[in-house]
């Protein structure tokens, strides 16, 4: 599975602010954990440093760090962004990436129909097979949308936009067992 990289986007304690709002999946976390502890493939992590001032995923905040179901996380990469999409980072993801050999992404993380739904965006136009573990995402309710809504929406456009496939942790984990059995 050398050629498949797990890349969790923004799984931030900043997101456990309140000003953020009603957020869907409370079993993200759980299911962000159970990856990070039955990966053996690559891992990169990637972390969103916030330019708003009063944003509470901005450096130096406690926000900005990574939640504690990634204190486990053996990572081969850790690097930070400032806009949407892991591919526009301090690290120029795509050439780490190649300089690998990785043809297959694995997505999970927050927001799902923000961060993980452009990284999803920008790597399938970059040629890679893209995964998205929605129910390794979350998201808040944004203007008259739901984050139930919102992610149905980001389903339906990485799957329907041929940008990724929509897995489940389960998917991943089941497969993780039986590539390890056949080696």
């Amino acid at each position: 599975m050398t050629d498949t990289v797990l890349i969790l986007i923004d799984v931030q304690r900043g997101f456990d602010d309140p000003s953020w709002g009603r957020r869907n999946n409370p079993g993200a976390e759980a299911n962000i954990a159970r990856l990070v502890d039955s990966w053996t493939g690559p891992l990169v992590l990637v972390r969103h440093d916030s330019t708003e001032p009063g944003s509470p995923l901005r450096p130096g905040q406690d926000g900005n760090r990574f939640k504690p179901e990634l204190d486990r996380a053996d990572a081969d990469l850790v690097f930070a962004k400032e806009v949407n999409s892991a591919f526009h980072g301090e690290i120029d993801l795509d050439v780490w990436l190649r300089a690998r050999g990785v043809t297959h992404i694995v997505l999970a993380g927050i927001q799902t129909n923000m961060c993980v739904e452009t990284t999803a965006r920008v790597g399938g136009n970059l040629g890679y097979r893209v995964e998205v573990v929605l129910d390794a995402t979350f998201t808040f309710d944004l203007e008259d949308l739901t984050a139930d809504e919102l992610t149905r929406a980001t389903a339906t456009n990485l799957r329907g936009g041929g940008f990724a496939e929509i897995v489940s942790t389960r998917d991943v984990l089941q497969r993780g067992r039986v590539l390890a059995a056949d080696r």
